[in-house]
């Protein structure tokens, strides 16, 4: 089997990592959403969505210098997804110079998207990070989408959707490193690219449950594949990866477009906004890729000096820890879709 010693290189670092993640961190990280809404020089709507999963939230506050949001919001409001808070503003501080900072966002890993659409038609977005100092309000940038907001938006949802990582990884540790799995992972990137822009612009609509599970059983799939059976060296996967990875592609991009369908999409600048974290996105894919390989070298030199042969533990290892949790968060998410 000429992909094993990719898989022999990989396990002795992967194995590990993938098991301290757990599944917990299956799903991606939800950005949470402060968006300002001015109307007049002291008049202004603040709405405050936070990602909740079932009946828990992390405690997150935001907070402004002028202490508007001190106050009890006027409207709170909950979905499956967001614990959502309104305050109207009237006779307020004006926003320009402002200082906003979120509490709690330090002990999370959650990002902060800050939308501010001006009285004159102007629209600045922003990311505020855990552990990055309080963010000033500035009502001058230009008129348009902030570039290093939503590729960072991108790039950080990749990273942190274990799901699709392992996807990735499952593909990788299949096909190998050859030209195949540069067709594979190009087939992928274009798929979800297809998908993502038609979710996140309302053309198409599917349970975003729904496809979570299936996200998962496409992981699972890969799983399966991965396992070497005597007399299945020829299936389709291993024929046309670049076809397989497609397809499922397809899927991924739909759960990516669930992110940004959630908080949404600037208004002035939805097409600009959407290829950015696209962008982002694909940047993320081939951070995780290029690191991978790197890990790979390392793995082969300390391979060398192992005094032991791991060419069982190398065949069975990757596809029994990608397909233990691929299968968890198949049951998990086909609970959640059953109850929606």
């Amino acid at each position: 089997m000429n992909s094993l010693p990719f898989k022999s290189r990989w396990i002795a670092g992967l194995v590990l990592w993938l098991i301290v993640v757990g599944p917990t961190v299956a799903h991606e990280v939800r950005p949470a959403l402060l968006q300002i809404t001015e109307r007049g020089p002291t008049d202004y709507e603040i709405l405050w969505k936070q990602p909740v999963v079932g009946d828990m939230a992390v405690r997150l506050r935001p907070q402004m210098s002028s202490g508007v949001l001190d106050a009890e919001p006027n409207r709170i409001t909950s979905t499956n997804a967001f614990l959502i808070k309104t305050w109207s503003v009237t006779k307020g501080a004006p926003l320009d110079g402002q200082k906003v900072v979120v509490e709690g966002l330090d002990q999370t890993v959650t990002d902060v998207l800050l939308r501010v659409a001006t009285r004159d038609g102007r629209e600045i977005n922003a990311v505020i990070r855990p552990g990055e100092p309080p963010l000033s309000l500035s009502l001058s940038p230009p008129k348009g989408v902030s570039v290093p907001a939503y590729v960072r938006l991108g790039i950080e949802h990749i990273l942190t959707g274990i799901d699709h990582l392992m996807f990735v990884l499952g593909l990788m540790l299949l096909i190998g490193p050859n030209r195949s799995l540069l067709k594979a992972i190009t087939a992928f990137t274009v798929a979800h690219s297809v998908t993502l822009a038609l979710a996140a612009l309302g053309i198409v609509h599917f349970p975003s449950a729904v496809i979570e599970a299936l996200v998962a059983l496409s992981i699972l799939f890969v799983a399966c594949e991965l396992v070497p059976v005597a007399g299945r060296e020829d299936t389709l996967t291993r024929r046309r990866p670049w076809l397989i990875a497609f397809i499922f592609g397809l899927l991924h991009g739909l759960a990516f477009a669930g992110a940004l369908a959630q908080i949404g999409l600037p208004p002035q600048a939805t097409p600009q906004a959407l290829f950015l974290f696209n962008v982002g996105v694909e940047i993320g894919q081939l951070v995780f890729i290029a690191a991978a390989f790197g890990v790979i070298l390392i793995l082969r030199q300390v391979r060398k000096r192992l005094t032991f042969d791991t060419t069982t533990l190398a065949r069975l290892a990757p596809a029994y820890v990608i397909g233990g949790f691929s299968a968890y968060w198949l049951i998990e998410r086909i609970v959640v879709a059953y109850g929606a």
